[in-house]
């Protein structure tokens, strides 16, 4: 449904409704799109969250490719005194 600003201002409480049910409502500035109303999402919970921290690091942890490490990546470039070599 597309609906002036105009007349939303009027109608807004029914529209909120409207969306929140899972109607489009779009509305309009001089016939062109400008706003959506849509229902926000429920926050996930702790559990979710954790189980979805858990993939990522698990999927992170099958990514990493065997090399030098990082921290002693760049030792070549000082001398035994800490010094730029």
């Amino acid at each position: 449904m597309r609906v002036s600003v105009t007349e939303a201002k009027g109608q807004l409480t029914e529209l909120v409704r409207r969306a929140e049910a899972g109607d489009e409502v779009i509305l309009t500035r001089h016939g062109h799109a400008v706003v959506r109303l849509a229902p926000i999402g429920a926050a996930p919970d702790r559990k979710s969250r954790k189980a979805l921290l858990d993939a990522v690091r698990i999927s992170a942890a099958a990514k990493v490719a065997p090399g030098a490490s990082a921290a002693r990546s760049q030792d070549f470039l000082y001398d035994e005194n800490g010094l730029p070599g």
